[in-house]
């Protein structure tokens, strides 16, 4: 990689479901969502504001958009049509990448296609869909993990399964040993500290010695709606942990600040190694400007920031 490349980071959009429930889709888990929908979460989220937010990362030309879950609220075809408009919106697929999150596969579905109608955006077919996936950008591999499945009506956990997993540490292995930098995208926290019991990662444990032996560049992650970074000792350099906060929020709310996303462009260093700026971009009070919230340099040679 001579030139920098820079990938933009959104995470948590979460676009306002239309209209109800329909019957055929009504459950706990949804009427409960649609609920707290309409008493809370929809002064919070708000569709605007996410377009603002890529409308501002394309004004700064980003090689390359990665979307780390929770694109919708309650699971309803109606929104993943929705969603999918949105996206068409925001790029082509090969401008943009997606994985799903906890609200994307949130309950029964009774057939319906779901996140199938994003294969495009997730590197494949709807018929051959399958995670993980690569996506090659540029001088990276986008791996795209799903840790969201099923849960009850108030549990937000996610897992990988050990299938995930094990195809992971293959492909982390490979692309190593060829010289790719390798990003890889998740919606849960990669660290089974960084979410309540209720809405972790529960197999973060095996995820985290899938990482610690096989290494990657770099985890972008969404779900806590907090822009942070972490970093994970391995067996080589350590590994940072990015987490998006959301991309939607027009005011804080428990502790969550306004919309951000993350900027990440990636160096080659003189030296051989890699850096990576990450640049921290939203607004710091409701309707206000979109700023630089921070700018960090990731060091791979140093411990923590």
């Amino acid at each position: 990689m001579t030139e920098p490349f820079t990938l933009a980071h959104f995470s948590d959009v979460h676009l306002p479901p239309a209209g109800g429930v329909p019957w055929r889709y009504a459950n706990a888990k949804r009427l409960l969502g649609y609920l707290n929908w309409q008493r809370k979460r929809r002064h919070v989220h708000v569709r605007q504001v996410a377009d603002r937010l890529i409308a501002d990362a394309r004004k700064l030309r980003p090689d390359h958009i990665a979307i780390t879950g929770d694109l919708v609220n309650l699971g309803l075809p109606s929104e993943y049509e929705a969603a999918l408009e949105w996206l068409e919106s925001v790029g082509p697929p090969d401008a943009v990448t997606v994985v799903p999150g906890n609200h994307d596969i949130y309950s029964n579905l009774r057939g319906d296609r779901g996140i199938g109608r994003w294969a495009a955006y997730m590197g494949g077919e709807e018929e051959t869909l399958a995670f993980p996936f690569i996506r090659r950008v540029g001088p990276l591999a986008l791996i795209g993990l799903n840790s969201a499945h099923e849960t009850p009506p108030f549990v937000a956990r996610g897992a990988l399964g050990s299938q995930q997993i094990e195809i992971a540490s293959g492909q982390l292995s490979a692309l190593e040993r060829d010289g790719i930098i390798r990003v890889v995208l998740i919606h849960h926290p990669p660290l089974a500290s960084l979410a309540a019991p209720r809405r972790e990662l529960t197999d973060a444990a095996h995820f985290v010695n899938l990482i610690e032996r096989q290494g990657a560049e770099v985890i972008l992650y969404g779900h806590n709606h907090r822009a942070r970074v972490d970093w994970l000792p391995t067996l080589g350099k350590p590994v940072p942990l990015v987490a998006a906060g959301s991309a939607s929020a027009l005011i804080p709310h428990n502790q969550e600040a306004p919309a951000s996303y993350n900027l990440l462009t990636f160096f080659r260093k003189a030296t051989g190694g890699l850096r990576i700026r990450l640049v921290v971009r939203g607004m710091t009070e409701a309707n206000g400007p979109i700023e630089k919230l921070s700018e960090t340099f990731l060091e791979f040679d140093q411990p923590k920031i």
